[in-house]
């Protein structure tokens, strides 16, 4: 696990490209403090860097790497996984290695195979090769979008990195926020392909970016390999084998556990109180033969923590369990406005924040990796709004599990589910009704619009934000799937990717050298999961009921039980010390001239929406305005540190 970050530049270079190149990997160097490594080819305006955290082959799998001939080099930031027997394979064609990494084995797959070389590698991976025969640079982001990969496009040049903030170190990349993706930001969700800047995009998961010279030019074109494909809803098994499925299920994640625990530093794994977390420790702690590392967050409100119930899984496996106790003086402060660094983007909920300072005291236990359950919910319908749109649009003797459903889930309105059905015509034509999962975020735009500045509320006089979200999405991969299929489709090329992998994920696990491996987004996993039958997912009103019954055995019973809890950390109003705390980052970063200066919102009505959310308010407005005060907050503070270029004052103890 690694940084990378380049260019490539076909026209007149003035200043020192090692030097400009060695300036982007300073950025990035938290997620590789082990090394670094530089190719740089004054001739053709080239420059590949690499920052190293070394968990496979400590001694020599620095980067870049070379072919024999050194026609190809290669920089990648990730795993490989089967790589012993990938290498063997290999070997037995002649191949020779000069390290013992996973990551060689791309080069010769590249060598037989060209552009289909990324069929052949299974993990959660970004990389960039430059093949000098073709003149062609190669960006590929894994097929869940687990790594983050960005880049910038001109005429002549492309900029790259593992993070938008390499990209932006280049002195001819401008550093400006897009105001349509702060409008994204106000309702959580972004644009796939896009990111918090102008100019500077998102690989999207599953695709690769083809960068060729042509004469004086640079043409790139940008290719899907992989994706999510669930069946036509009529090619569903209507009478399934639940003992084939499940034990196919189990199987599987035995198999992508066990592949996730090979490293030569020691694996620890995360553990909530979910099923997800809790089966990829119940299947560890077998595989390693030994007790496992589990480190779990616990919250300070009873509604939000599921300490307990890890604790007994902790206690039923023998782990070795780290629990980290976070209050109101972990989730805001210096720390927010460090995390809000890292992820680059604004975030909803402090979640992020504690998952920060779960990294840290991973990495301050002695580990670099950790297997962890994301995913589960995206691959076997765990979700509550998930569960609403199966039983609202799938099968009709399902509507009174819908009613059910909205009872117990009262926790999560004006988060995560809305409280009043929201529509939207390209959505309905899309999907043939609107998500669940996109309804409460239309409320908070509907929220926010009244907070914007005269020039944005002009700009959505003509933009659409919700359109443009499903204009994104092919609808090739949804039309005539199962309504559950839909759901868990249109979030997974959503949320999965923008929110929960990025600063839910990689980017505050990253933040302190700590590398995270989601089992259940294993691609041999995913692709038997979309052939589960919707009735096998959610089954008698019980989400991931495939899931549960083939862990089983290694669950608590409790756990088995249990109906999905989204792991979300305690919003501010459910307590004193956490409201106070926003407010001081509210007269910090909230103040008419900051707010002036960004550009984006009206500093009066932001003003009067802060005082108008500390005081009475139904539950359902108290979480809404806790998520719009997080954005507002997040926002201006992206614009201090990368568009005003404000250093990032280190005082996090």
């Amino acid at each position: 696990m690694c940084g990378i970050a380049g260019f490539w530049e076909l026209n007149e270079r003035r200043e020192d490209i090692t030097a400009t190149l060695d300036r982007m990997l300073d950025t990035v160097e938290h997620r590789g403090p082990d090394g670094r490594g530089m190719h740089v080819d004054d001739t053709t305006g080239l420059a590949m860097g690499h920052t190293r955290l070394s968990i496979i082959d400590l001694a020599t799998g620095s980067q870049p790497l070379y072919s024999a001939e050194r026609d190809i080099v290669l920089t990648a930031n990730g795993e490989f996984y089967d790589y012993k027997r990938l290498r063997a394979e290999l070997a037995c064609d002649g191949v020779r290695f000069s390290t013992k990494t996973d990551t060689e084995i791309a080069i010769p797959f590249y060598r037989r195979h060209g552009l289909e070389f990324v069929h052949r590698l299974r993990g959660e991976f970004a990389i960039a090769l430059f093949d000098a025969r073709r003149e062609r640079l190669l960006l590929v982001r894994d097929r869940f979008g687990i790594k983050p990969l960005y880049y910038r496009l001109t005429e002549d040049a492309v900029y790259y990195g593992s993070e938008v903030k390499a990209v932006l170190t280049h002195p001819r990349v401008p550093r400006e926020l897009c105001p349509r993706a702060a409008v994204h930001q106000m309702m959580q969700v972004m644009v796939p392909g896009t990111t918090s800047f102008v100019g500077v995009s998102a690989l999207k998961p599953g695709h690769m970016l083809v960068v060729e010279r042509k004469g004086d030019k640079l043409e790139a074109r940008e290719a899907r390999y992989w994706d999510l494909d669930f069946p036509q809803r009529r090619d569903h098994d209507v009478d399934p084998d639940t003992d084939y499925y499940v034990n196919r299920v189990r199987d599987l994640l035995i198999d992508s556990v066990g592949t996730r625990l090979e490293a030569d530093v020691p694996v620890g794994c995360y553990l909530s109180g979910g099923i997800d977390s809790c089966s990829i420790l119940g299947l560890a702690t077998p595989l390693q033969q030994s007790p496992v590392k589990a480190f779990t967050i616990s919250f300070d409100h009873d509604d939000y923590d599921e300490a307990a119930i890890a604790k007994e899984m902790a206690a039923r496996t023998g782990a070795d369990q780290e629990l980290l106790q976070v209050t109101a003086s972990e989730l805001y402060g210096d720390f927010f406005t460090r995390v809000a660094w890292h992820t680059e983007r604004t975030y909803y909920n402090t979640l992020s924040v504690a998952k920060w300072h779960m990294s840290r005291r991973v990495r301050e236990c002695g580990f670099k990796v950790v297997v962890t359950g994301e995913g589960a919910d995206e691959l076997f319908g765990g979700y509550p709004f998930f569960k609403r749109d199966m039983f609202l649009h799938g099968d009709r003797d399902s509507r009174e599990y819908a009613r059910q459903m909205e009872q117990a889930n009262s926790v999560f309105r004006g988060a995560i589910l809305a409280e009043t059905k929201q529509s939207h015509p390209a959505w309905e034509d899309l999907c043939g009704f609107t998500p669940s999962w996109i309804q409460p975020w239309m409320l908070t735009l509907e929220t926010c619009r009244p907070l914007f500045s005269p020039a944005i509320r002009d700009l959505l006089a003509t933009y659409d934000p919700i359109a443009a979200i499903a204009d994104e999405i092919d609808p090739v991969m949804v039309r005539g799937r199962h309504p559950l299929d839909i759901a868990q489709y249109t979030w997974s090329k959503t949320m999965l990717e923008g929110q929960i992998l990025t600063w839910g994920g990689d980017r505050v696990d990253m933040a302190n050298s700590m590398e995270s491996r989601p089992a259940f987004l294993d691609h041999k996993v995913a692709e038997f999961a979309v052939r589960i039958p919707p009735s096998l997912r959610i089954r008698n009103g019980v989400e991931k009921w495939v899931l549960r019954e083939a862990m089983k055995g290694v669950l608590p019973d409790v756990l088995y039980k249990r109906q999905k809890f989204a792991f979300m950390a305690p919003p501010s109003h459910t307590d004193v010390a956490k409201r106070l705390a926003v407010d001081e980052l509210v007269e910090s970063w909230l103040t008419p001239e900051l707010i002036n200066e960004v550009g984006f919102f009206d500093p009066e009505c932001v003003e009067e929406f802060v005082r108008q959310s500390q005081e009475g308010a139904d539950a359902v407005m108290k979480k809404r305005s806790d998520i719009v005060v997080n954005h507002l907050l997040q926002i201006h503070i992206l614009h201090r540190l990368f568009v005003a270029r404000h250093e990032l004052v280190d005082t996090v103890a």
